[in-house]
Order: structure tokens, then sequence, then C-alpha cells
């Protein structure tokens, strides 16, 4: 009966923001083999798929009529007509399996989960659904005329629209609170941010319907810029948009990767969707490891070191030696690595298994030797996202126009508001200086100067579209910045071009660090926090035995699997890559316990509740 309860639970209409579906949860694998299974049928050889069909129409005859029809006594008697949510989806999956007797069998497809990745947001987000319906029904619309517009320039201005809508939407409800409290402070005013849609949905529907606080969509920085590059890739003459809504609405909405990423392109996904289902032995075996890594990455690494270790030290790190920060620091570089790639290791496994191929996402970025390779490895698709809609429009390493200038400077003047650091101005001058000397006396040198001006507004960006925080703006500006001077170093340093292990030890543990480093910013949400775990880093540091083993020894647990984490991490490709054919030559019935085992011990880690992904907040 517990579990009747929970299925219906997981299929019922009711949103609860406490505990939204996500993958670590029972009730996601739930609603995923339901989901999965009616998929597969779909997929089935038609005369294997009309024995489908007759079953599934009976069950939703006989469950309809037995269940949403009672008597009442009223005279001769009267039938009241109750259908449940149980009801509505029996009838639901029926008329999907009647459609495919007479329709295209991948538009059937198609229909069938975006309905279900519409429920997967719903049941992630609640009413928030309807702004994802909205951004869908005018990107794909904005898509058919930026490919049918004949003229170049009726062309540009359809995806400059389309562009801004997107980016409105992003400024909105992620960044509105952001900018006016910056506003106010620089400005001294008092402006306040409404929810102007919130407001007119409370006096249709009435007060208190919906919170008139601005709230943060989940994945909306996910869909909106996966709505961009559709639309741009559109216009570059890359792809031809897609004929039917629901293909549009399949590739933007797939419910693995709709609310975390991976940042999926059109051109790599689309032509996925018209191709039949087919997973071989070699792929089922890939896409479960995939799963199951996530699995221990998220709850076993991320969740378990968080909770047990760093969060004590980043709530309050005044109260611990600045070494206790650092060793924080570490443990939170591998927290960090394991919550999103465990997310996207999960998604690409769910993919798969659904028939469908996602770019890898991360590839071992703690084993990068430089600033600029570690972000060849870490989350791939904003990388080249950024890469390709933002830094080579602005003009890449080779060239630079107004945008650059104008952009850079927003952007600096922006910096010296949120930081108050207004020593940033004499940075600025200095900096303004030695490239006016260089652009008079250096061949060459205006289009390095670009260059490094794009790489600084595309770092700068990408910190901001992690959160709205002077945080992630010094964030994203000392990456832009180790990119830059790394661009000039790597052609005096002696090191670069140096194989040894030696050397690759060392390069490998200075990006490391700096990247930690950086992550300060990233962690500590409060504007004060990061300077206080700096100061005590520097001006309190105290390291002694004693205190280290008394760390330790409170926080073993910890330590043990941050030991195990990055020792997994480092280990060479190949031992991986034996482990996964290992388990694809096992039989069916070894695979399911092994499966079951790991995952029987990977929950005992579990914490009640557990943590929600990082990712969801971006």
């Amino acid at each position: 009966m517990e579990g009747w309860s929970r299925f219906m639970d997981v299929f019922s209409l009711s949103y609860d923001d406490a505990s939204p579906l996500n993958f670590v949860q029972l009730n996601f694998w739930i609603f995923f083999m339901v989901a999965i299974g009616v998929y597969t049928i779909l997929d089935l050889s038609k005369k294997t798929k009309t024995r489908a069909f007759y079953i599934v129409s009976a069950l939703a005859i006989v469950g309809v009529t037995g269940i949403t029809f009672s008597a009442t006594q009223s005279g001769f008697g009267n039938f009241e007509f109750k259908l449940t949510v149980f009801d509505g989806w029996l009838l639901f999956i029926a008329g999907v399996f009647f459609l495919s007797r007479f329709k295209e069998k991948f538009w059937v497809r198609s229909f069938f989960l975006t309905v279900i990745s519409f429920f997967f947001y719903f049941k992630s987000s609640g009413l928030f659904v309807v702004l994802l319906g909205v951004s869908l029904v005018v990107n794909y619309f904005i898509g058919k005329k930026v490919f049918t517009s004949e003229k170049e320039e009726t062309r540009k201005r359809i995806l400059a629209l389309g562009i801004v809508f997107n980016v409105l939407i992003l400024l909105y409800f992620k960044y509105a609170y952001f900018f006016t409290e910056a506003f106010n402070t620089t400005f001294a005013t008092n402006f306040e941010p409404i929810n102007h849609f919130a407001h007119w949905a409370n006096g249709f529907f009435g007060e208190g319907t919906f919170i008139e606080r601005i709230l943060l969509p989940v994945g909306v920085s996910f869909f909106t810029f996966q709505s961009i590059s559709y639309s741009v890739d559109i216009y570059r003459k890359e792809i031809e948009p897609v004929k039917s809504f629901f293909d549009y609405s399949f590739f933007v909405t797939f419910f693995p990767q709709l609310v975390a990423g991976p940042i999926v392109r059109a051109k790599d996904f689309i032509p996925q969707i018209r191709k039949p289902y087919d997973l071989d032995n070699k792929d089922f075996s890939w896409a479960i490891v995939q799963i199951v890594k996530g699995l221990i990455k998220k709850i076993v690494l991320a969740d378990y070191i968080a909770i047990h270790f760093i969060d004590h030290i980043a709530e309050a790190p005044e109260m611990f030696p600045g070494f206790v920060s650092i060793l924080a620091m570490w443990g939170y570089s591998l927290q960090i690595y394991g919550d999103f790639s465990g997310y996207t290791d999960i998604a690409i496994g769910l993919s798969r298994l659904m028939g469908f191929n996602i770019k890898e996402n991360f590839n071992s970025p703690y084993k990068a030797v430089s600033v600029a390779d570690f972000w060849r490895r870490w989350h791939v698709s904003l990388g080249s996202w950024l890469r390709d809609y933002l830094y080579i429009p602005l003009g890449g390493s080779r060239r630079g126009g107004l945008g650059t200038y104008f952009v850079s400077t927003i952007i600096f003047i922006f910096l010296i508001f949120i930081t108050k650091w207004y020593a940033l101005i004499f940075v600025y001058l200095g900096m303004l200086i030695i490239y006016t000397y260089g652009w008079l006396f250096i061949k060459d040198f205006n289009r390095l100067v670009h260059r490094d001006m794009n790489l600084l507004i595309t770092m700068v960006v990408g910190g901001l579209w992690h959160g709205a925080s002077k945080n992630f703006v010094i964030w994203g500006a000392l990456n832009g910045v180790a990119l830059v001077i790394y661009k000039y170093w790597k052609k005096i340093s002696p090191y670069e071009e140096n194989k040894s292990g030696l050397s690759r030890f060392w390069k490998i543990f200075i990006t490391f660090n700096f990247i930690t480093f950086t992550r300060i910013w990233f962690r500590l949400e409060d504007d004060e926090l990061p300077m206080q775990m700096l100061n005590q880093i520097v001006h309190h540091f105290d390291f002694s035995w004693t205190v280290f083993i008394e760390v330790i020894s409170t926080y073993w647990s910890a330590f043990v699997f941050i030991l195990i984490g990055f020792v997994l991490h480092w280990l060479p490709g190949a031992i991986k890559k034996g482990w996964e054919l290992r388990f694809e030559k096992m039989t069916l019935p070894m695979k399911a316990l092994s499966v079951a085992l790991i995952i029987f011990l990977v929950y005992q880690t579990a914490v009640d509740g557990g943590k929600p992904f990082v990712y969801f907040q971006f």
C-alpha cells in the first residue's frame, strides 16, 4: 500500500517546493521507469505494438470505467463522473498508443516525451512550467522566421529580437534583485523589483495564488542558452528549423538535461530525434556505469563530505585556523566536481538508455596542466557555448570591434560599483598605459589587446551566468585574468614543452590550487565571507600537528572519502576503462546484482534529505 501511495504521489499534479523531483530520489526512478517503459514500447515493431495497444487500451477502459463512475441515489439514479489524476495518465498513455497506430512514430514519440518532460519540470519547478512553455513557443517561431526571411537585415532583426527576449528572461528572473541592489547602493536610491507576472496573476486568480517575490526558475540559464544557440545556428545556416513544434519542444525540454545541463546543441541532438530507438549491450552497460558513477559522485563524495566537513568550515571560517580553510576548499573542489559531474553523468546515462547521445561534459578536470587546459575539461558544454556565441562573435583572438570596447567598459565600471574596490581605477589606468605603449611600439599588439579583452569579457559573463552575486563576477574575472596571463606565460615558459613526470606534477598542483583559490568566491555566498576566509588563511594560519591531528580525527570519515575521491580521479583513464569493459562482459544477472549491491552501499552514506544539486540554482 505504501508503494502504491508513493507511485500515486510521483504522478500527482501536486508540487512540493521542499522536495522537488531530482535524480537521487526514489520517486525519480519510479517516474523514469514508467517513462522509458512506455517510450520503448512505442518503438517496438508494429506487430508487438499492436498487442501493446490492445492491452493498454483495455487497461485504460477498465480502469477509467471501474474507478471514475460512482452511483449516487437520486430519483432513478444518477452517475457522477470523477476523473482522478491516475485515470488521466491512463487515458493519456492510451491516447499515445492510439496516435501511434495512425501517426508517424517519431512524431508521437516526440509528443510523448515533450509531455513527460513538461511534467518533470513541473515536479521540479512548479508553475514556472508556464514560463518554459512561453519560451518554447516564442523561440520556435523566431527560428522559423529567421529561416524563411529573405532579406539579411530582416533576419538580423528577428534574431536580435529572439536574443533580447531570452536575455530579458534571464535578467528579470535571475538578476533583478542583484542589479537593483547594486544600483541602489551606488546611487543611494531605494528601488524595489516587482514581480509583475505574479501581480497580474493574483489579480486574476485571487490574492495569494502566486508569490509576489521574483523567484529563480530551475534550469532557466540552461534552456535560455539552448534556445539562443538554436536561433543563431539557423541564422548562420548551420541547421534548418525543425518542422514539428513537438520536435523542437522535445529538444529543449528533454528531461535528463533540462534543469542542470549539459547545454545541448540543436545540430547534435535534433538529427537523433528521427532515428529508430537502438540500444545494444555495449551502450546499455556504458549507460548503467555512468548512472551508478554519477550517484556515487553525488551521494558519497559531494553530499557526504559537504555535510560532514566542508559546511562546518564554510559557515564560520573565523572559528578555525587558516590551514583548515585550505583543507575545506580542497574538499570543496572535489564536492563541486562530484555534484555537477555526477548530475551530468546521470543525465548522459539516462539519455543513452533512451537511445540519445549527449556529449561528455567533464574530462578529468583536475588533471589539467594549466588554466586553459582546465577550462577545456570543465563544464565543456558551457565553455564551448561561450566560445561560439560570445568570444568568437566579439572577435575571438584575431580582432575586436566596438562591441569589445563597449562591453569591456561596462564590465570595468560594473566591477568597481559592485566590489567598491575603488583602487581598481588605478589598476585599470595602469593597464591602459601599458596597452597604449604596446599599441604604439609593439608589432601586432592591437590583436593581443583585443584577444585579452574578449577573454576577460567571456569569463566575467560566464561568472555572472553562474549566479547573481558579485562573488561570481569576481570568480569569473579571476579566471579571465589567469587565462590572459597564461597566454603570455606559455610563450616564455621553459617548462611549457617539458613532459617529465615532475614537471607535470607541478603544473597540475599549481593549476588545481589556483582553481581552488578562486572557488572561495564561488562557495561562500555572503559578500564578506571570502575576505574573512582569506584573512584567516593569511594572518591566522596557525598550523600545528596537534591541531591537524585533532581536525583529521574529528572529521575522519569525510577525509577518507576525500582521499578516495582524489585517488579515483587521478587514476589513469586506461584503468577506469578496464573496469567498464569488465562490467560490459558480465551476464545480465551479474550486472543487476553488482548494481544493486553498489547502490545499496551508496545509500548507506546518504543523509536524510541530502543536498540539492548545486547547479539547480543556475
